[in-house]
């Protein structure tokens, strides 16, 4: 069991860098759908998580092919590329990931209770409006240049690796 996350203070700096982190992250496990199917049908698992303060990897299964999993996401991480027509299918699938979670009561309750609780956290409703009003390919580069530029790296190995 392998857990790394990746850190950047630069995801929380407006709703509009939220965005762009979740539209990277969907658009990276789309990258990585064929690629690691092999993984999967080898009974090795393998998650990316958009989380809070930034990305977190999970990789699961026996331990000898487990860094070969682990090196490929690395690989499409640091060699990030995306077409246009992906990126369309990234965002309009998010526009419709977050307006489920608005018109849903008790997750819009949460977010809004969340919002009260925690200093410098941005709404639903904030990443929602930042997304309709359009993102673009150019600034999505950008954040990546800039996420990977500013990262910091938490890891956790469980199982019978060697050091």
């Amino acid at each position: 069991y392998v857990r790394f996350h990746l850190i950047s203070p630069l995801i929380q700096q407006s709703a509009e860098n939220i965005v762009l982190f979740d539209t990277f992250v969907n658009i990276l496990s789309h990258n990585l759908g064929e690629p690691a199917y092999e993984a999967d049908v080898a009974q090795l698992e393998y998650k990316l998580v958009a989380g809070e303060y930034g990305l977190i990897i999970r990789v699961k299964g026996f331990n000898h092919k487990l860094p070969l999993l682990f090196q490929l996401i690395i690989d499409y991480l640091s060699d990030f590329s995306f077409t246009p027509a992906v990126f369309e299918m990234i965002t309009e699938q998010l526009k419709k990931t977050y307006y489920n979670i608005l018109i849903k009561p008790e997750t819009l309750a949460k977010d809004v209770r969340l919002l009260i609780l925690e200093h410098g956290r941005w709404s639903m409703i904030d990443k929602y409006q930042t997304l309709m009003k359009g993102l673009s390919i150019e600034a999505l580069s950008s954040f990546v240049r800039a996420f990977k530029a500013q990262l910091f790296v938490e890891g956790l190995v469980q199982g019978n690796f060697t050091s």
